[in-house]
C-alpha cells in the first residue's frame, strides 16, 4: 500500500511539472502568434488591448482544456496497467 502512495504522490509531482511546462509554452506560442496578428494587421488597438483579448480567449479555448489530459491519461494508463497485472 505504501508502494502505491509513493507512486501517487511522485506521479502527482512530475504530472504537475509537465503540465505546467506545457502550459507556459502553449500560452508562449499563443502569444507570439498574436504579436505577429497584430504586426501584420491593422493596427486599431494598443498590442497589450490586442494580447489581452487574445489570451482571454486562449483561456476559453479547448486547446487550453486539453492540456489537462496530462493528468487523465496516465492515471488511465497506470489503473489498466495495475488491473492487468493483477486480476488478467
Amino acid at each position: 500500500m505504501a508502494a502505491l502512495v509513493r507512486l501517487m504522490v511522485v506521479g502527482f509531482i512530475v504530472l504537475t511539472v509537465i503540465y505546467v511546462c506545457l502550459s507556459l509554452y502553449s500560452r508562449a506560442v499563443r502569444k507570439g502568434k498574436l504579436r505577429a496578428e497584430w504586426y501584420e494587421g491593422p493596427q486599431e488597438q494598443s498590442l497589450d488591448e490586442f494580447m489581452d483579448e487574445g489570451l482571454e480567449d486562449y483561456d476559453k479555448s479547448l486547446r487550453r482544456k486539453l492540456i489537462l489530459s496530462v493528468y487523465v491519461i496516465p492515471v488511465i494508463l497506470v489503473s489498466v496497467v495495475i488491473y492487468l497485472t493483477n486480476f488478467a
